[in-house]
């Protein structure tokens, strides 16, 4: 499989471009650049790309979608149709109006590009209509996913961005959906590095804590103005932290660690 990955120097956010390298079209996940490094990797390998797969409508995952639309006329865009309504407030103006070619495709959905498999997985938390998707190139059993701001390196998505779910849509997402895939499976995070299924099973300190294996924090603290306890302070994909917090009525939430203070 061809695998080529744009980082975007301030969102710290992916876009990648995949292909079979057998022949077959090109797809885009996510659009938020810079997209010019992934146009002349497709003009590099030969390839003709047809459609963008956006994860979510986020700013920071769409910004240069105009730019892919104006660079190849026939492209397609597919996103979830919880997403697709907010999509226009966060794409740039025009990107939309100049194709009307936005499409809607849904979880359970299988997609084919060439010998790439592409299947749609519902992830939501960091936002309700979150797709990620499970590639698999020919036979292989073992794929690869593309994740969104559902799970990084190290780290999980928040539940209070624009568009969110719950702390349990997140939870479920991760432990119902993305671990259960094979250990071998590689994860390409919406943000920063790439890691493995079998990787955040053994090292994610959140997943650990899931998993019964670390215990729950119980220290005081202030999360987003409000008193609150702090479960759990782990690594976050940009440098800072990312908190586990809970309510005094006993629910949780996924917020970042500098909307935290700590000590009541």
């Amino acid at each position: 499989m061809i695998l080529e990955r744009s980082l975007h120097p301030q969102f710290v956010s992916n876009t990648f471009l995949i292909a079979d390298g057998r022949g077959g079209p090109a797809v885009f996940i996510d659009a938020g650049g810079p997209v010019a490094p992934l146009i002349e990797a497709a003009d590099r390998h030969g390839l003709i790309p047809t459609h963008v797969l956006l994860t979510h409508h986020h700013y920071d995952h769409v910004c240069e979608l105009g730019e892919l639309l104006g660079r190849w006329p026939g492209l397609e865009v597919l996103i979830s149709s919880g997403e697709r309504e907010l999509l226009s407030a966060a794409t740039p103006e025009g990107a939309e109006d100049q194709t009307g070619r936005m499409r809607v495709v849904e979880a359970g959905q299988t997609l084919e590009f060439g010998e790439l498999r592409i299947r749609a997985l519902h992830t939501p938390g960091h936002t309700a209509g979150m797709l990620s998707f499970l590639v698999h190139d020919g036979d292989s059993p073992v794929g690869a996913v593309f994740t969104g701001d559902t799970l990084f390196k190290g780290s999980v998505g928040g539940v209070k961005a624009p568009g969110h779910s719950t702390y349990a849509d997140l939870r479920d997402s991760i432990m119902g959906t993305l671990m259960e895939l094979p250990k071998e499976t590689v994860i390409h995070p919406g943000h920063t590095d790439d890691t493995t299924v079998g990787r955040e099973w053994e090292e994610n300190a959140f997943i650990r804590v899931w998993r019964g294996l670390d215990p729950e924090g119980s220290e005081p603290c202030r999360a987003l103005g409000e008193p609150a306890t702090l479960i759990l302070l782990g690594a976050d994909y940009d440098g800072g932290t990312k908190a586990w917090v809970r309510w005094p009525d006993g629910s949780d939430d996924i917020v970042p660690g500098s909307k935290v203070e700590r000590g009541g």
